[in-house]
């Protein structure tokens, strides 16, 4: 009559990770899944999926991810594949690199920001980084 579900733990399954209001985390942080910061992070954060920054929330570090809601605060480059959504009470100092961007009265934004043909393949941003860096310095 009742049959068990089946359940599988599939590792390239998209988690959601929160960060609750009250924690603090140092370092970098990676995932294949979407995440919400609702605490603090001083780090960069690199995700594939989308990003939720709570009215609580604080970075300090560069972003990268394909989609974003933030509400909180943002200090750091935000590279984002898709639609950057800054709502009323968002505060971002840093540079934007977005697809789309959406940017509700009263939120705040200090820095640059490139739109559009710009954004073309975020997930190798750092290496392309990395590579000039080493460029420059040979």
């Amino acid at each position: 009559m009742f049959q068990k579900a089946n359940k599988t733990s599939d590792p390239n399954a998209t988690s959601i990770n929160l960060i609750g209001n009250g924690t603090s985390i140092t370092g970098d942080i990676k995932s294949n899944g979407d995440v919400r910061i609702d605490g603090t992070l001083k780090g960069n954060l690199s995700i594939s999926g989308k990003l939720v920054v709570g009215p609580s929330g604080n970075i300090e570090g560069n972003v990268v991810c394909q989609n974003a809601d933030i509400s909180g605060e943002i200090h750091g480059k935000v590279s984002v594949s898709e639609l950057l959504s800054l709502k009323a009470s968002a505060k971002l100092l840093g540079d934007i690199v977005t697809g789309k961007i959406s940017i509700e009265p009263n939120a705040t934004f200090t820095g640059t920001c490139n739109m559009g043909a710009v954004v073309k393949n975020i997930s190798n941003v750092n290496e392309t980084r990395e590579r000039e860096k080493a460029t420059q310095t040979a």
